[in-house]
């Protein structure tokens, strides 16, 4: 199916390959295939990742075959899977047949969407950028824009450069026709900082996202850095652009704050920022929820599907009562 090149050593990994099916909240019944199984091989040397530290490459040196992967894929693909989730130990995008792989997934996937998980870096390549074009969902990472707290925070090749990323993002969500995804991971007092935020948010309204993912530290990271707390994320989601579709991705550090709200700051709230009910577990008392069931009778608000999620938004009525007074 491809001419393996002489400089890449063919690892043999079968075991390892296939992971899950894993319920994943936001993309649903995931069936992972890890395309660098034998070791990390990473463009980024990320201080939040859960793998131990290791020089940044830029190619793939220990290479698993398109047959290798579909053979095992077959034996685990099933009608209940909702997402076939392209993923390594290191970047996805470096493996070198990927639009082979891509090519071959899709003769066999059925009605099972296809999603990776990049690091947006290689979107500089042509090739890989029109491959991701062939895929179902797209989940793309932009962790900063300022060079400098890029360069902290992802600890990039020394070829990287943020603002090509940046760019080939843009560019991309522009042609796309799938589903795309952005996520920003907080780390505590690198990315989180308002003058980031602001930049971020000069940013985002230029990417055609159908949702943009809050996240932070969930695992022991590699180096000795924190995350943020639930409550500082949805500090920071208020902050960005009520336009974008922003969903706070994290919860390990989430702790119930639930207050009472009155049904009017329930719909300034949710114009500000639509909530998942996961949100609003988080947020409301019992009496404030009761109100939003009230306010999704009279059809006030109203339940708004992106991906796996669904969002609580204000209708149209009450937007329109808004510019009003």
């Amino acid at each position: 199916m491809q001419n393996i090149l002489s400089t890449n050593a063919i690892v043999s990994a079968k075991n390892n390959i296939i992971f899950g099916p894993i319920n994943s909240r936001r993309f649903g019944m995931s069936l992972g295939i890890d395309l660098s199984p034998s070791t990390k091989q990473c463009n980024f040397d990320c201080l939040y990742c859960e793998l131990a530290p290791t020089a940044t490459v830029n190619k793939q040196t220990e290479v698993i075959t398109v047959e290798e992967v579909i053979n095992e894929l077959k034996k685990h693909l099933h009608d209940k899977i909702d997402v076939i989730t392209l993923t390594a130990n290191g970047e996805p995008t470096l493996y070198p047949y990927l639009d082979e792989l891509i090519d071959a997934i899709n003769k066999i996937k059925g009605q099972t969407n296809t999603l990776i998980l990049t690091n947006s870096a290689t979107l500089s390549d042509e090739k890989v950028f029109h491959s991701l074009l062939k895929l179902d969902e797209v989940k793309l990472s932009l962790d900063a824009v300022s060079p400098d707290v890029f360069k902290k925070i992802d600890r990039p090749f020394h070829d990287i450069h943020i603002e090509d990323i940046v760019a080939n993002v843009i560019e991309f969500s522009k042609v796309y026709k799938g589903k795309l995804f952005i996520e920003i991971l907080f780390v505590h007092e690198l990315n989180d900082t308002k003058e980031e935020i602001m930049k971020l948010n000069a940013v985002l309204p230029q990417v055609n996202a159908a949702r943009i993912d809050l996240n932070t530290i969930d695992r022991p990271p590699a180096y000795p850095v924190m995350g943020i707390s639930y409550k500082e994320l949805h500090t920071i989601a208020q902050q960005f652009d009520k336009k974008l579709p922003i969903h706070i991705a994290s919860r390990t550090h989430a702790e119930p704050n639930n207050v009472y709200h009155t049904k009017e700051e329930i719909l300034n709230t949710l114009d500000k920022r639509p909530l998942t009910m996961d949100d609003i577990n988080l947020l409301f008392d019992d009496a404030s929820k009761h109100s939003l069931e009230e306010l999704l009778q009279t059809e006030e608000v109203s339940i708004k599907k992106v991906g796996k999620l669904e969002f609580y938004i204000p209708t149209k009525n009450f937007k329109r009562k808004k510019k009003t007074h």
